[in-house]
């Protein structure tokens, strides 16, 4: 990988064919200097020993005329096959590249790329890790090429609700991540929380079905220090802790079990005197 890099700076990205003319060009040039290099070198001491036909005037002039005549065009001619041979093989290894970084359904990075992605983001960022509720359901009920048709839709909103700094993945079945770029975290977390009301509201057609579908996720900020495989851990957790809570809600990493689980109580109005049996599933849920 060095060494292609390396050829590729000294003679230029020979994706494009105006390189590999200017390629060809150059060697033709530099086999004709070659070679009236030599002749300079080499006639002189002919025409001294008077083992030259002509003069040596004479001899220069035509040396030159067969240099470009003979040298230039074949080494033109070898440099533009050597040139498009380097195309195919850069654009094959772009391909190749690309395709190694894809996640061939949904068109977005996989997790080899996104394990990439994270190792170099820092500051007034989070990573988010996305999970569509109750897919395996989505599967059984209308089958596995609908389930495909919600990972595509679902690729396609997180695409376009995310900016250009921000960095969207597949991580493998249904679940997603982000990194979410800009600050303050406050609009970070609004940012999530649309897309998880985008969503809910949205439902997804596919084989003549309409597939209401909602999302959870899981937040955790990446700092200065901080190694990612925490920040990844710490965000799974609040992944998890959003699915024992009913699922279709967004968990920072901030946010301790217990305002998480009373903020559930609340919205059901049971208030403070909830179901114990209930209260037990978080707790399993989070390792407690």
């Amino acid at each position: 990988m060095k060494n292609w890099m390396s050829l590729q700076t000294e003679m230029g990205n020979f994706q494009h064919r105006a390189t590999i003319i200017s390629f060809a060009l150059k060697m033709s040039f530099s086999a004709v200097i070659l070679s009236a290099l030599i002749m300079l070198i080499v006639l002189p001491p002919l025409s001294y020993l008077d083992l030259l036909p002509l003069s040596l005037a004479h001899s220069l002039s035509l040396g030159i005329v067969f240099a470009w005549i003979v040298g230039g065009a074949a080494c033109g001619l070898l440099s533009l096959i050597a040139g498009f041979a380097l195309h195919q093989l850069t654009v094959s290894r772009a391909e190749f590249e690309k395709l190694s970084r894809t996640d061939m359904l949904s068109g977005l990075l996989n997790r080899r790329a996104f394990t990439a992605a994270l190792a170099d983001a820092d500051g007034d960022a989070s990573l988010v890790i996305f999970d569509v509720d109750r897919f395996k359901a989505i599967n059984d009920r209308f089958g596995h090429a609908c389930g495909d048709a919600v990972i595509i839709a679902i690729s396609a909103i997180l695409t376009a609700a995310f900016n250009d700094g921000s960095v969207v993945a597949r991580l493998g079945g249904e679940e997603f991540g982000v990194i979410v770029t800009g600050s303050p975290l406050s609009a970070r977390l609004e940012q999530v929380e649309q897309v998880k009301a985008q969503i809910a509201q949205q439902p997804i057609i596919a084989d003549g079905c309409s597939i209401a579908i909602t999302i959870s996720a899981g937040i955790a900020d990446l700092e200065t220090g901080r190694s990612k495989e925490a920040v990844y851990a710490s965000a799974d957790k609040a992944l998890y802790l959003a699915k024992a809570l009913g699922r279709n809600r967004v968990i920072h990493e901030s946010e301790g079990l217990h305002h998480a689980w009373h903020s559930r109580l609340v919205e059901s109005g049971l208030g403070v005197q909830g179901d114990a049996a209930d209260h037990d599933e978080p707790q399993r849920a989070y390792g407690i």
